[in-house]
């Protein structure tokens, strides 16, 4: 049966940078076709992508990640039911939590024994929370909280835990958790350590960008002076060191449309195609991918850019990388920089692959570029600008969902 793969391929240059470091504040770095790599972990990239879906996409579509998903929970039932007590909301919110997802919902220790409450539940002030971050939909928690407050009686919490235990309540808070996916959940999946077949399986998958070529990390010695100091006060009020690298990165993603497809569902509205959550999220990821940028150091390096290549594909069997064109290091320019040859490297290795491989002819292809030193890439798609490529790639993909193929 054909699948719909959606490939990313980026070709992204960052000055002197510290976009994600080490346990020591070492930028990362991993070995490569023999030599050093600069390299950023796809969980920064993820954190990145899932910051920017705040400018993307309306709040209800996304989720909630924290050990403090009690204290989410109980601000929702307090929306809901105003007069509820805020102690008793706590309440309420932990039960359901642990209802819903097996979970262990308690004050953590530390904080019980710093308040005297060992373990007691928002006795003084302090909610209790997961033992692990836990991942949900704005839907998800409205929906248990609306089930919250349908089922407390006001009459204490031993009524509402007696109440909750009912087959047909446990069923229903279960599935307040299991439906409605939002779409960060969707493409980057969740993990319920207690009840594992509320696991969502990821519809993406992103790879750690690596430098396509020998990166060497240097160090950056800093003083600062006290705007107190006299003229007879020499000397820096503060030194330090920071290590950076600069690189140009080979970043990769691939979403499996149809898992993210099967895991948001059909349209949710009836004026909507069956296709809608699927597209709008994959167009969602597209962009964010693209144009976000780990924030590691910001601050020192201010290192905001953009990428200088990126080719889309539109796959019908599987995900392919095109990470092995740069397993030799690629030399630096005649006159300077390593792009330049990075999409020469791109330009001659996608076409033998494929050819090789025997890749379909007709998966429809993108290619967005800036300047003269992506010229070897335009062959391998269509042109396009960002705009044009995020309406193009979510008119394919609704194609393709809705044909069934």
């Amino acid at each position: 049966m054909s699948r719909t793969i959606l490939d990313i391929h980026i070709l992204q240059t960052v000055p002197p940078s510290n976009l994600n470091r080490d346990d020591t504040g070492t930028p990362k770095s991993a070995v490569y076709g023999g030599v050093r790599r600069a390299r950023v972990s796809s969980q920064a990239w993820k954190r990145a992508t899932r910051k920017a879906f705040n400018d993307l996409l309306p709040p209800s579509e996304l989720g909630v990640r924290t050990k403090k998903v009690a204290e989410v929970l109980a601000e929702r039932i307090t929306a809901l039911a105003p007069t509820t007590d805020p102690a008793h909301a706590v309440e309420l919110a932990a039960e359901m939590l642990r209802t819903a997802t097996g979970s262990k919902i308690e004050v953590p220790k530390r904080k019980a024994k710093e308040e005297g409450q060992e373990g007691a539940e928002g006795s003084n002030g302090t909610a209790p929370e997961s033992a692990y971050l836990m991942f949900l939909s704005t839907r998800q928690l409205d929906a248990l909280a609306a089930l919250a407050v349908d089922l407390d009686t006001g009459t204490g919490l031993k009524s509402f835990q007696t109440t909750l235990k009912k087959k047909e309540n446990k069923a229903a808070a279960r599935q307040a958790v299991d439906t409605r996916h939002s779409v960060d959940i969707a493409l980057f999946g969740r993990m319920v350590a207690d009840s594992t077949d509320l696991n969502v399986e990821a519809a993406t998958q992103v790879a750690h960008a690596i430098s396509v070529h020998k990166s060497e990390i240097e160090s950056d010695y800093y003083t600062a002076v006290d705007d107190k100091n006299t003229d007879a006060e020499t000397g820096a009020g503060m030194i330090g060191s920071i290590d950076f690298n600069s690189a140009t990165l080979y970043r990769y993603a691939a979403i499996d449309v149809d898992e993210l497809h099967r895991t948001l569902g059909t349209g949710l509205r009836t004026d909507e195609a069956p296709s809608t959550p699927a597209q709008k999220a994959v167009a969602a990821f597209l962009e964010g991918f693209i144009t976000s940028l780990p924030t590691g150091k910001i601050n020192t390096f201010g290192h905001h850019t953009l990428p200088s290549a990126v080719i889309v594909k539109l796959r019908t069997r599987r995900p392919v990388s095109f990470v092995g064109a740069f397993e030799r290091p690629v030399p630096q320019g005649v006159n300077g920089g390593f792009l330049e040859e990075a999409c020469k490297r791109l330009g001659r290795y996608v076409p033998q692959l494929e050819k090789t491989f025997g890749v379909p002819d007709g998966e429809p292809s993108w290619v967005l570029r800036v300047g003269e030193e992506t010229q070897a890439l335009k062959d391998l798609g269509t042109s396009v600008t960002l705009a044009e490529l995020l309406k193009e790639v979510e008119a394919a993909v609704a194609g393709r969902l809705e044909s069934g193929a």
